[in-house]
């Protein structure tokens, strides 16, 4: 059995499916799945990364009869006491696109950071990973962090999101970031690997 992986969201899909790859673990997206652009989309009303992954995971397991794997990830910013958070993909609250969210969003957080030092720039970014059975029950999770400092400007043309805006130690963005050093560092990365050891037992006994 295929894992499968609860994401609609391609450069998410392509990230966990590198990052997996040296595991011996080869996912499928959801759009492997026949249906599966009739499927209900979970309301995501958790107010924690850990809730919303937890119930993306539960809801696509039951609905296509899967083990799966659903994410929830976002940024936090310390000035901000932890927005945008759960709602950082629709933090803007505009944009027809991707896209078109994404510099949206990316605009307000720079708006609201606008005066505030480089030592009270402190941010990170945060993935919760759930995997879930075909019953609903939860298998496994996991958390991991990618910390930084937020830009007064983006910088760099790789990744998406908020990748232009968070300043690593080493003083280059995730989006100055060749993609498989990204995919070794990142948050994603992180979550992957402490999720793991459990993944792989639980793909070897079905």
């Amino acid at each position: 059995m295929n894992l499968l992986i609860a994401t609609s969201n391609p450069h998410k899909l392509d990230e966990l499916r590198a990052i997996l790859a040296p595991l011996g673990i080869d996912p499928v997206g959801l759009d492997s799945v026949p249906g599966s652009d009739s499927f209900p989309e979970p309301e995501e009303n958790a107010d924690t990364f850990e809730g919303n992954a937890l119930i993306k995971a539960t809801a696509y397991a039951k609905m296509t009869n899967r083990i799966c794997l659903a994410d929830d990830s976002g940024l936090e910013v310390d000035a901000l006491d932890g927005a945008p958070g759960v709602h950082s993909a629709r933090y803007a609250g505009v944009g027809s696109n991707r896209a078109e969210r994404d510099a949206a969003n990316n605009a307000k957080l720079l708006a609201e950071l606008d005066n505030i030092p480089d030592e009270q720039r402190s941010a990170r970014f945060v993935c919760c990973i759930c995997v879930a059975s075909p019953s609903g029950e939860v298998l496994a999770t996991s958390r991991g962090t990618f910390e930084g400092r937020i830009a007064h400007t983006p910088r760099g043309s790789n990744g998406f999101g908020y990748d232009p805006l968070l300043v690593l130690p080493d003083n280059r963005t995730p989006a100055e970031l060749p993609a498989d050093e990204k995919n070794r560092r990142s948050h994603r990365a992180a979550a992957a690997r402490e999720i793991a050891p459990q993944l792989a037992r639980i793909l070897k006994r079905v």
